[in-house]
């Protein structure tokens, strides 16, 4: 397509939803100008489907994603409405916040961040077309001709690429939440070589709240003590809405197993693959016969609108089913739905076709991010979005790509698991991912991160000096904490009222709390010299002692991931050459092309005896090299 001159940018932001705001924000803070292009305004940082941030395994990742300097956790903490910690009956290791937002509040406030941003251009306008000189991206073009240049781009299309709803027997080209579908540019990706293949999400009907019967159903507060996503609050108060808990029953299954056929999933009109972890409820109904019932969740789309969210229940079903089987749940009898359930069709890109930092690799300067790299869920999207905008800024510095190992972070986790994996379903984090889990809590994502996101220019003065403090705090405080020591009779009675057995010859505070019924908040009481920390530093004091002879044994498991990790492979290794690898660990091998042993190692059909013979090949070449190099 001829188009006419707009503009030149660094670099060019596909698509504005969590992924592309979070990619724009990183390029234009490390000093790029940038262009974030969206098919509407309406769709920036727009909750398409769930109205929460956060969750288990997710809330791990905006820690993360705050601790980076990025912008989803203020985003949040700004604009919440409930706030919850999940999973306290277990370990710190699983613990994640979850918090239901005001989505129309959070689009506005990301929108205003993009606005105000130094070096970078929020511009409504729908991109048909990704021009290329000598395999390196060079600009874009728009429906309307508009052609801007640039150096770098990146592709955060979401489910309006290619997008197709889907209710009943009703399909028609469509983004998500009734918006328009980005559809000329498919073939703009094709041309460019990239292999593009259908993924399929669902969301479930919003209702008025006031046509439910809350007294029918079981309430679910708020935490009493809101904990901030982001690390730049300390504290934070507001006054709580409720979500509400109602189950299905043997009717609903009745009216659901009745009617499949009338299901576009079940009618076979949907090709697309969908997420195994957030099923349809005609498919759960369908997979799980036994169950007598499935939760699901009244959850508020915001401060100043009556709908609410049916969470659990998305469908493909018509209408007219969906108004049947919703009427059999108790406190649901006369819901009013104002906008139906359905299913998104969409195209994306797989995955092992990226670098770790996210760069093509058939298409120089072509990063990806979000649901176009096979993932689900707004964390996700923007965790890869400010890993691909940070390293959209630094291969136009010409500076090493910026990469996450899984021992550092759930980002490290998410990104390798999908460009060495690969996916076959749309990919959602959980905290089973990732091996080091203890290491990779939510409490020290900013001791993890920080200094490495101030190293290539993301975190501010304000952010990095608050950080620092926080960290001198801590250390501080665990160092008094073992230096410290009480006698038996100055605890006896501290003890006692603790249900703790009595101890018969002085003792650290620190060696105190490791005992599981005494916290650090509880321990005041006989600790008569402690100082002033912020929350962030208290939990973090606490997980420490506590946890330390488990995290000094992950440590250990680290190091030795690590030696792995950097035992580079070569870029010119021919893996069909090399004798002793099993014919699938060769194709595998060659597709991926690992940078180094220990993502080999992560290969879906690559075995530990083929890591063996990669090992024994490397050694055989690196003597060969030694004997005939210079003396």
């Amino acid at each position: 397509m001829i188009g006419y001159p707009m503009g030149q940018y660094d670099v060019i932001v596909i698509g504005a939803g969590h992924a592309g705001c979070e990619a724009g924000l990183a390029s234009a803070r490390m000093g790029k100008r940038t262009l974030v292009l969206s098919m509407t305004l309406e769709a920036v940082a727009m909750m398409a489907c769930n109205p929460s941030i956060g969750g288990s395994g997710k809330g791990h990742l905006v820690r993360e994603i705050d601790a980076l300097g990025g912008q989803m956790g203020l985003a949040i903490d700004q604009t919440f409405l409930q706030s919850k910690m999940l999973n306290t009956s277990k370990g710190p290791a699983v613990h994640s916040l979850r918090a239901q937002a005001d989505k129309h509040s959070y689009h506005l406030y990301m929108k205003g961040v993009l606005e105000k941003q130094k070096n970078l251009d929020l511009r409504q306008g729908e991109v048909v077309e990704i021009l290329q000189e000598e395999s390196r991206v060079a600009g874009v073009v728009l429906t309307t001709g508009a052609t801007y240049r640039c150096s770098a781009v990146i592709v955060a299309t979401g489910t309006f690429l290619g997008g197709r709803i889907f209710i009943g027997d009703a399909n028609y080209e469509g983004g998500p939440n009734g918006m328009a579908p980005s559809l000329c540019l498919v073939e703009s990706l094709r041309e460019l070589g990239l292999s593009l293949r259908r993924f399929k999400t669902g969301t479930p009907a919003r209702a008025l709240g006031s046509s439910l019967h809350y007294e029918r159903m079981k309430e679910q507060p708020g935490d009493p003590v809101i904990v901030p996503f982001s690390f730049m609050n300390e504290t934070l108060e507001k006054d709580q809405v409720s979500c509400w808990l109602s189950y299905t029953n043997e009717k609903t299954h009745t009216v659901i197993r009745d009617n499949l056929g009338r299901s576009a999933l079940f009618g076979g009109q949907i090709e697309g693959v969908g997420p195994r972890y957030c099923p349809s409820i005609e498919d759960k109904v369908n997979r799980f016969p036994d169950r007598e019932r499935h939760q699901l969740f009244v959850e508020p789309e915001g401060a100043n609108t009556d709908e609410v969210y049916i969470q659990g229940m998305s469908s493909s079903f018509p209408e007219d089913i969906q108004e049947a089987f919703y009427k059999t749940i108790e406190g649901l009898e006369d819901i009013r739905i104002v906008r139906p359930a359905y299913a998104i069709e969409y195209d994306c890109i797989d995955p092992l076709e990226l670098y770790p930092w996210l760069e093509h690799k058939k298409v120089e300067n072509l990063f990806c991010a979000g649901q176009f790299n096979g993932s689900s869920g707004y964390e996700e999207a923007a965790a890869q979005g400010l890993i691909a905008g940070v390293n959209a800024a630094l291969k136009l510095d010409k500076r090493e790509p910026f990469v996450l190992d899984r021992s550092e972070a759930y980002i490290g986790v998410l990104i390798d698991d999908l460009v060495t994996k690969g996916t076959n379903e749309p990919y959602r984090i959980m905290t089973s991912r990732a091996e080091y889990r203890l290491v990779l809590r939510q409490d020290n994502a900013e001791q993890r991160l920080t200094e490495r996101a101030r190293s290539v220019g993301l975190v501010d003065d304000d952010r990095f000096e608050g950080y620092l403090q926080r960290k001198r705090e801590t250390e501080e405080e665990i160092h008094r904490l073992k230096n410290t020591w009480v006698t038996p009779s100055e605890a006896a009675s501290f003890l006692s009222d603790c249900g703790s057995a009595p101890i018969f010859s002085g003792i650290t505070l620190a060696d105190l709390m490791k005992r599981s019924e005494i916290t650090y908040q509880g321990l005041v009481a006989i600790d008569t010299t402690r100082p002033q920390i912020s929350r962030h530093s208290a939990t973090a004091v606490e997980v420490q002692i506590k946890y330390e002879g488990y995290i000094v044994k992950q440590q250990q498991q680290i190091d030795r991931f690590k030696k792995l990790e950097h035992r580079r492979l070569p870029d010119d290794i021919d893996y069909v050459k090399i004798e002793g690898l099993r014919i699938e660990a060769r194709q595998k091998l060659s597709a991926v092309r690992p940078l180094s042993l220990g993502q080999a190692s992560r290969i879906s059909g690559v075995s530990p005896a083929d890591i063996s013979v990669l090992l024994i090949h490397l050694e055989r070449k690196g003597r060969g090299q030694k004997t005939n190099g210079p003396a």
